[in-house]
Order: C-alpha cells, then structure tokens, then sequence
C-alpha cells in the first residue's frame, strides 16, 4: 500500500467508497465524478502505479473482475453496453497514480461520446507499423 495513494486509503477503509465489487485481489466502486452514470472504478488490491509495472496475476484478475462487472451490467441492470478504459502514465491522462480501469455502462441513447473521432493525425500505416511492431 501507498500512504499517500487515495486509491489505497480507500482499499484501507480511510476514505468511504460505494463498493460494486470485490474480490480476493480486485476491488470496485463508483467514482465519484459524476461524469457518467454507473462509472465503475475497478483496482487491484495492491499498489501498482498502472499496466506498465502490474504484476501478472493482478492485471488478469482486475481484466477479470471488469469483465464480470460488465457482464452484470449488461445481463442484469439493464444497459446494452459498456465502454471500458485505462489511461496508463501522466501523458496518457492517468489522474490517479493506481491501476484503474473504468467502466461506462452504457444504453444505446444514453447521448455519451467517449470514443476517440476519426479526426485524428494522418500518418504512414507502413512508418508507425516499423516503429510499434512487438519483435
């Protein structure tokens, strides 16, 4: 655990937190934003900063609590979908410096945009393809 971690002071019970889930090394609850209705917070019950340094049993089992919270929400509170995410390293927008991953239950006219736009950057598949290849 991180003392100065809010995530760990909420795994800690120091900070009170509407829990959805919980498992033996994951835990969930709804983040208090507000920005979306149902917007599901899922963390592993040990410190890791995010995907980048998770231990490998840590990383399948949140993977594996999202997708059975997801399952729930589809097959048993009514939503059609979810938009699940995780912003890993301050240039990718991490706020919190904990392995989280966010899930949006989502209904098909619910009117969120959460997708990136086809607007994008134009660039040479071929070039980032040389670049990004795992080898």
């Amino acid at each position: 655990m991180n003392d100065n971690c809010i995530f760990c002071k909420i795994l800690k019970g120091e900070i009170p937190s509407a829990k959805i889930y919980e498992d033996e090394y994951t835990y969930a609850f709804l983040d208090i934003s507000g920005d979306f209705y149902g917007h599901t917070l899922v963390i592993p019950k040990q410190h890791f900063e995010n995907v980048l340094d998770c231990e490998t049993t840590y990383l399948n089992a949140v993977i594996n609590a999202v997708q059975t919270i997801s399952n729930h929400y589809v097959n048993n509170c009514g939503f059609s979908g979810v938009n699940v995410f995780n912003n890993s390293g301050a240039s990718a927008e991490q706020s919190v410096m904990h392995l989280h991953f966010h899930i949006v239950p989502r209904t098909s006219n619910d009117g969120y945009h959460v997708s990136p736009t086809n607007e994008g950057v134009k660039v040479d598949l071929s070039e980032v393809k040389a670049k990004l290849e795992v080898k």
